[in-house]
């Protein structure tokens, strides 16, 4: 098996997509060999030797695709390396302090040995997808609060910790 590393991402309106590709070509400058492809036509967990799942959050829960793959995965997932992110609050909190996971992803975690855990903000701009969407951009809450050089310095962090063992193999 090749050193093959799968980025997979549950998302609505495109900004959690945007958060794994640049996970996924932070992986790649690394010598990573890379998929970034969403949850919910990604291909089971079993050609991978390692995965990043990220998450929208929605209402303190991590969007339904993003479980979904986890939930499928389980037992392939505790037997390889993971890490988990997830993308959401509207302000500049992420960027200020460490955002745990939500419970949900907390439980996935600790069953599956899930190496890190890192919330990046989110974003919502106009001609979002959904009710709630529309609401919170009517009420101005709204925008871009994704912090791209903390997210290419977490993926490093991951390339860094699959690097060594793709060396010591080759």
């Amino acid at each position: 098996m090749t050193d093959t590393v799968l980025v997979t991402y549950g998302t609505t309106n495109g900004s959690t997509a945007e958060i794994a590709e640049s996970v996924a070509e932070v992986l790649r400058k690394a010598g990573l060999t890379v998929e970034s492809l969403p949850a919910r036509s990604a291909p089971g967990a079993a050609r991978y030797d390692a995965v990043v799942v990220g998450g929208g959050l929605y209402a303190g829960r991590w969007h339904k695709d993003a479980r979904r793959f986890v939930r499928r995965n389980r037992v392939l997932l505790a037997d390889r390396p993971v890490w988990f992110f997830s993308s959401g609050p509207l302000d500049a909190s992420a960027a200020e302090r460490d955002i745990p996971p939500v419970r949900g992803v907390q439980r996935a975690m600790k069953r599956l040995g899930v190496r890190d855990h890192v919330t990046f903000g989110g974003c919502l701009v106009d001609g979002a997808k959904g009710w709630v969407a529309g609401m919170i951009l009517r009420s101005g809450k709204g925008g871009d609060f994704r912090d791209f050089d903390a997210i290419e310095a977490w993926a490093q962090g991951v390339a860094d910790a699959l690097t060594p063992a793709r060396e010591k193999r080759h």
